[in-house]
């Protein structure tokens, strides 16, 4: 199997690698796995009329995929590593078609879910792929930190795009923008067939981590669940029961990594400084910011009565910032190191979403400097965190870095979804400040990490 990555920082990519098919088409299927992310916080409100979907069980809507992401990204990093990097990333692509279309034919909250952790599996594959076809392709240098921002860019770009066509689809009926999302998954799985270069078979390639990923899962799964009812009572004892079930079977899953010959993750990895900076980087992005944003929108519609367009516009503003700045934000990798770039993109979210208290309620004008400022943190996030996964780890490991990272950022966002439902019952500020802490803390530990030798 070839290398991830060339060892060598002027080696060319060899031309197999086909570098620039290879960026548009993983850059492609990434963002129409995220535009397929973020799809639901603008049809949220038409989904749980349909559905009949009560309050306490809306997170779910939301969470199904970023869980199916978290459980899997770990295993599709491995499984990339061992069977090929094309083969993992087109059946992901061709997988995430074919369940987002099923998902646009369910018929209640449960088969929903269902299928959007199913398309959080499939997304898995296709973003874990992505990362380890670009680390071959592009050898490390301005050609890798070129194609990583790209990629980065291609993440704000899908967040910014789903919301924006689902609003213009469910003036229709809802269920058209998940028709259209797997239509174009499909389409793009069918150009990677043609374009991507074909990898080498692996030998001696080991099985999945299956316990591993059991573990995680179900711990995840008890989370979420004590987040969610936690707005009805956090000292109940079924959430505290809830709370230390997850917090035991994440003792359980560290062991079964120790002890197993494939793990999910090699835990030694956690005693790179950059990896560590790298993982909890991501875990507060999804906390932090993605938590937040993803409920934002349906929120505009509830409180301050936007329409479904209105509200989507207005997150375009932020997601849409996030685009452009991530997308120029390889300018400051000669300058700015990607932990530092981390601490930054913490600091300018933490200082939007405080812009924010107050102004959800309306008049629109209100919301623009915190969208703004919490753009631009955003984007500077979103460009660090592909850059520190990939460089933070040996090449031969970079698929699974880029795993660890992204499974990061999803379950700190499946977890950031619950916080902020949960927190909103108590008004909004009560979120956007805890937001903001948590964007404050992600800073500090990027920060003092950042400066520890490797």
């Amino acid at each position: 199997m070839p290398q991830l990555a060339a060892t060598s920082r002027t080696a060319p990519p060899t031309p197999a690698a086909r570098p620039r098919a290879t960026l548009a088409v993983t850059a492609a299927a990434t963002a129409v796995a995220l535009m397929n992310y973020t799809a639901p916080m603008l049809t949220l409100p038409d989904m749980a009329a349909a559905f009949g979907t009560p309050p306490s069980a809306q997170a779910w809507l939301l969470n199904g995929t970023p869980l199916g992401l978290a459980v899997l990204l770990l295993v599709a990093g491995g499984l990339a590593d061992a069977h090929g990097r094309r083969r993992v990333f087109l059946l992901g692509t061709l997988t995430l078609g074919l369940t987002t279309a099923l998902g646009a034919l369910a018929g209640s909250t449960l088969t929903f879910t269902l299928a959007r952790v199913a398309q959080g599996a499939a997304s898995a594959a296709v973003l874990a792929g992505s990362l380890g076809l670009l680390a071959h392709a592009y050898p490390a240098g301005r050609d890798r930190i070129r194609a990583t921002g790209v990629w980065g860019a291609s993440v704000s770009g899908g967040i910014a795009l789903g919301p924006l066509l689902a609003a213009a689809l469910s003036l229709a009926d809802w269920r058209l923008a998940y028709g259209t999302l797997g239509a174009a998954a499909l389409l793009t799985a069918a150009a990677g067939t043609r374009t991507l270069a074909r990898e080498q078979k692996a030998s001696g390639a080991p099985r999945p981590d299956t316990p591993g990923a059991l573990t995680l899962g179900l711990a995840l799964t008890a989370l979420l669940t004590a987040l969610t009812l936690g707005r009805d009572g956090w000292l109940r004892p079924s959430v505290g029961l809830l709370l230390l079930t997850a917090a035991a079977l994440t003792t359980l899953f560290v062991l079964v990594e120790h002890r197993s010959r494939t793990p999910m993750i090699d835990l030694a990895l956690l005693r790179r400084p950059a990896f560590l900076a790298s993982t909890l980087g991501a875990l507060f992005t999804g906390l932090a910011v993605i938590g937040l944003f993803s409920v934002v929108p349906a929120l505009l519609q509830s409180r301050a009565g936007m329409s479904p367009l209105t509200s989507a516009a207005l997150f375009l503003l932020w997601s849409g910032t996030a685009f452009v700045v991530a997308l120029q934000a390889r300018r400051l990798a000669g300058r700015l190191s990607a932990t530092y770039q981390l601490a930054v993109g913490f600091a300018l979210s933490a200082t939007g979403v405080l812009a924010l208290l107050g102004a959800l309620d309306g008049p629109w004008p209100r919301l623009l400097p915190g969208l703004l400022a919490a753009g631009v943190g955003s984007g500077l996030l979103n460009a660090a965190l592909p850059r520190l996964a990939v460089d933070s780890v040996p090449p031969e490991r970079a698929a699974m870095g880029s795993g660890a990272n992204n499974t990061a950022r999803y379950i700190g966002s499946s977890a950031g979804v619950a916080l902020t439902l949960a927190l909103l019952t108590t008004g909004p500020n009560t979120a956007l400040l805890t937001s903001a802490a948590l964007a404050l803390t992600g800073a500090a530990l990027t920060l003092a990490l950042g400066r520890k030798r490797p």
